[in-house]
């Protein structure tokens, strides 16, 4: 069946990333109750803190939703932080019309880049991706608790952060967990930084999707203290995050900032889920 890709505003891919959000229409934000599901996790509180904002220092913000942790999940993605809020088409996870998370998941499981997308709104549908995430067993949350922004944008390359998260708690909720998945440099650095060290098993190559930087070659980075490369992206390596081994897998970016296409980047988030037992 032929994949079907709707027409979405041409964005250049080369321009910076703050340029490219400036083009999101502000939206405001209604409901926050319908992006979080908490029926499925008993303690968040042991793994992130989302008390109230009033004791931060000027300038840090705390995360604005609580980790979407589904009974049986198999794999823990986490990202770095969500946009500003005026950013947002939706409240919940990857909620940037901008962002091609989930017109890549449309694509790979569905054949149709607008599935998740609500018919004629800039916006996509929180309860049908709340519900495809819960039936694959894909929990969701970031790398960072608290952050501070330094260019009053969503770039990662000037997101400070502030706090990281407590990802041994998060794993903790999600016993059948047996993968983590970084999406974007920044998740992966914090995440080599805070709490991986080296495991045991194979690693898996990036399949080929026409990245330059997923060459096969994986590079020293925050991590290479604890003794552990981070993965090539689009690739995975073994390591243990608090005692438990996983597959950790570095995937590209789906902010339209990361210069590659849509169908190139669908390749490669196809052969994350292929890996996992999920497609």
């Amino acid at each position: 069946m032929p994949v079907k890709y709707h027409t979405i505003e041409p964005v250049a891919e080369s321009i910076a990333e703050s340029a490219i959000e400036s083009a999101v229409e502000p939206k405001v934000a209604v409901d926050l109750s319908a992006a979080v599901d908490l029926s499925s996790a008993k303690d968040l509180s042991s793994a992130v803190d989302l008390s109230s904002a009033a004791d931060l220092p000027a300038g840090v913000e705390r995360h604005p939703f609580e980790p979407f942790l589904p009974a049986g999940a198999k794999v823990l993605m986490l990202g770095s932080f969500p946009p500003q809020r005026k950013r947002w088409c939706m409240e919940f996870y990857y909620p940037n019309w901008l962002n091609d998370f989930w017109r890549i998941c449309g694509i790979i499981f569905f054949g149709d880049s607008g599935h998740f997308v609500i018919p004629g709104k800039k916006c996509f549908d929180i309860q049908k991706i709340k519900g495809f995430c819960s039936e694959k067993g894909v929990a969701l949350f970031d790398t960072a608790t608290e952050v501070r922004r330094l260019n009053d944008n969503a770039s990662d390359k000037f997101l400070e952060v502030v706090t990281p998260t407590d990802i041994p708690a998060l794993l903790a909720q999600v016993p059948e967990c047996r993968a983590v998945v970084t999406t974007g440099q920044k998740a992966t650095d914090v995440l080599l930084a805070a709490c991986c060290t080296a495991g045991q098993g194979a690693s898996r190559a990036p399949a080929d999707f026409g990245d330059p930087a997923a060459s096969g070659k994986s590079f020293a980075g925050a991590g290479a203290a604890a003794g552990i490369a981070a993965p090539p992206v689009g690739g995975c390596v073994p390591a243990v995050i608090a005692g438990r081994a996983v597959d950790f897998w570095r995937m590209p970016s789906t902010s339209r900032a990361y210069p590659l296409p849509l169908d190139r980047k669908a390749d490669a988030y196809r052969h994350l889920f292929t890996a996992l037992g999920l497609l």
